[in-house]
């Protein structure tokens, strides 16, 4: 299920770039103030199937009102009021009233050492369920990544959407994420998944985990697509992400008219 997040801003109005992590680790602390077993659960371990972990809730991009990019300082200059956002977590209907409690009325410090946002959360809202259907199309508001490591490499290869292996990857993907999730997998060899990209694709490289010892970057992709399989995959990616790294801010998706 989704939620939309609207924020009041305060004084600092300068966001960092590459703010991503920033925003998975108040999700984090939100939820450890709850919950703390969860949210270390989450933090170490996931939901994995043995190889991957996944942590099965995703988040959008900020909603800014009035910003400018100052390019040479890296940063976001907001001149308007309105900041928001949209989460989503793999979570039965019945935990609704549980996650607007928890981040209602939260206040945080949005950024690094240097620059961010001083916000308050005034209001939190259960986004309708859209209608799934077998084919449906997405655009991606951040980017999805896929990636594949070979024995020997020191980092990962981060696949460009018209790869020729990218479909297989996308596939394996969404089944072990339906497996972790403990969703009844439907019957669907690999060669029935049909994924079409509409229109061209965007490069975009994200640095992730600032000012930690396990700073890193991270190419994802931009796209629109159209995906033809089990209506239980597009809920799955509606509620958890599309690709990898979503806990990290990667692979928000909005569903769009087909072929838009």
């Amino acid at each position: 299920m989704r939620f939309r997040i609207t924020f009041q801003l305060g004084q600092s109005r300068r966001l960092p770039v590459d703010y991503q992590y920033f925003a998975g680790a108040w999700i984090y602390r939100v939820i450890r103030q709850a919950d703390r077993e969860y949210a270390r659960f989450l933090h170490d371990h996931g939901f994995t199937d043995g190889n991957k972990v996944f942590k099965l809730f995703a988040y959008s991009p900020l909603q800014l009102d009035g910003y400018q990019l100052l390019r040479n300082e890296g940063v976001f200059e907001v001149g308007g009021h309105g900041v928001a956002m949209k989460v989503a977590f793999h979570l039965p209907d019945t935990a609704e009233k549980f996650i607007i409690g928890l981040f209602n009325r939260q206040q945080l410090f949005l950024g690094d050492r240097h620059s961010g946002l001083d916000l308050t959360v005034s209001a939190v809202e259960r986004l309708p369920d859209p209608r799934f259907s077998r084919q449906m199309s997405y655009r991606l508001t951040s980017p999805a990544v896929f990636s594949i490591r070979s024995e020997g490499d020191r980092h990962p290869r981060y696949l460009e959407p018209e790869n020729a292996g990218y479909p297989e990857l996308v596939y394996n993907h969404l089944m072990q994420k339906m497996k972790v999730a403990g969703l009844a997998e439907p019957l669907l060899p690999a060669g029935e998944l049909q994924m079409h990209l509409d229109g061209n694709w965007k490069s975009k490289l994200i640095r992730i985990r600032q000012e930690t010892p396990q700073q890193t970057r991270v190419r994802g992709f931009l796209y629109n697509f159209t995906l033809d399989a089990p209506e239980a995959f597009h809920r799955l990616i509606y509620n958890a992400g599309f690709g990898e790294k979503n806990a990290s801010g990667f692979g928000w998706t909005e569903i769009t008219p087909a072929g838009e």
